[in-house]
């Protein structure tokens, strides 16, 4: 993390062009969502790998594979689903299998007058599908609304914001639990094509028995093309229920929209 805030710092100081409004830009490998949406007819594939681990008096291991779908319906409004094609669980439980699928859309409701300093302000409601079996999934359905805010700041940094509530499925007794999600994300990019952010967020419990988590993560997104970009995070859990770290790499590919 040291690192990271370093590069941050010396990316300050670099005279870097702005994002062009036709360059693919992949809401993973953080946890925040900005409000930029996928062009018009266009869709736009983000997979990657993710492994974490996690030692709550049995070390656990978790490995999966990501995948988004996002489709551009309007200027403002896009499609996307959420999955997890393969999981892979070794420790207390030992599991393969699919995860759980989440339907969703991203609604930008809000773009501020250029000048203004105002951050542009969208929407995602979201309902996850109970696909997997347990271990792997709660086998119970969630859904929820987060509110995003991006802007832009001074030194060419950006900021993503979210607050979200989501109802978890609970089992013993049956019913929900409403949880509290916030996350902050700053990125700067510079070098043209690299960019680099830091992000803190914080999860109420999600169980019942559980604990909140307050976790942190940083990383980088290189634009190798306009419609193409790879990126890279690590993730560590600062205080209650998480992983001791989690390490994502990844892909995102947009076809169609604006060349």
């Amino acid at each position: 993390m040291p690192h990271l805030v370093l590069a941050l710092a010396l990316a300050a100081l670099l005279a870097v062009p702005a994002r062009a409004q036709d360059e693919i830009e992949p809401d993973r490998p953080g946890v925040s969502t900005g409000t930029r949406t996928v062009p018009v007819r266009a869709v736009q594939l983000e997979a990657g790998l993710e492994y974490g681990q996690t030692s709550d008096g049995a070390t656990a291991h978790r490995f999966a594979v990501e995948g988004t779908l996002r489709v551009g319906l309007t200027e403002r409004l896009e499609l996307r689903l959420d999955g997890e094609p393969l999981v892979h669980l070794h420790g207390p439980a030992d599991d393969t299998d699919h995860g759980d699928l989440t339907l969703s859309v991203k609604y930008r409701f809000f773009d501020p007058d250029p000048g203004t300093g105002l951050p542009s302000l969208g929407v995602l409601p979201f309902v996850k599908l109970p696909l997997a079996s347990a271990p792997i999934g709660s086998e119970r359905v969630d859904f929820g609304l987060t509110l995003l805010a991006s802007a832009e700041l001074p030194w060419a940094l950006a900021l993503d914001a979210n607050a979200g509530v989501a109802a978890v499925g609970q089992r013993d007794p049956d019913g929900f639990l409403v949880q509290g999600l916030v996350s902050a994300s700053l990125a700067r990019r510079f070098l043209e094509r690299l960019t680099v952010f830091a992000e803190l967020f914080f999860a109420s419990r999600d169980e019942r028995a559980g604990r909140h988590q307050l976790g942190t993560d940083g990383g980088v997104i290189f634009l190798a093309t306009r419609t193409i970009a790879v990126d890279g995070a690590v993730e560590t859990t600062l205080s209650g229920d998480g992983p001791n770290y989690t390490v994502r790499a990844g892909l995102s590919v947009r076809f169609g929209g604006p060349r």
